[in-house]
């Protein structure tokens, strides 16, 4: 007898998330540092790939970027502690670890100036 697998995550996910940077190659460089998946690469476009599926799409800002704007997502990792520790070891200067109602976390500044939170998982025991 053939058993079907029924599939219990959500049917929906965040397809694209869009960022505007200074320098898409540099950028690139520095997401691939942080985890992410490269798919794609041109002087105008990067295509980065995150767990689950999502694309990150750098492209070069038309505006000029204020060091310190905050990026348009976040990021969630597995373990916060050994995430700091790698990042810390790349020269990334992760700031010090925080703790809120929902998570602990910290920020990175991207080579464009803007600021990542990094946050402790609370994903569901569910499949996602």
């Amino acid at each position: 007898m053939v058993m079907t697998r029924i599939d219990e995550r959500p049917p929906v996910w965040i397809g694209h998330v869009f960022m505007a940077v200074t320098d898409v190659r540099q950028s690139a460089e520095y997401m691939c540092k942080l985890g992410m998946r490269e798919i794609f690469q041109a002087d105008d476009i990067s295509v980065l790939e995150l767990r689950g599926g999502t694309h990150l799409l750098l492209r070069p800002a038309l505006d000029p970027i204020v060091s310190g704007t905050v990026a348009p997502f976040d990021l969630m990792v597995d373990d916060l502690e050994i995430s700091y520790e790698k990042f810390e070891a790349l020269g990334l200067s992760p700031s010090t670890i925080q703790a809120d109602t929902f998570h602990r976390s910290f920020t990175l500044c991207d080579p464009s100036g803007c600021v990542i939170t990094v946050n402790s998982s609370h994903v569901s025991d569910s499949p996602v």
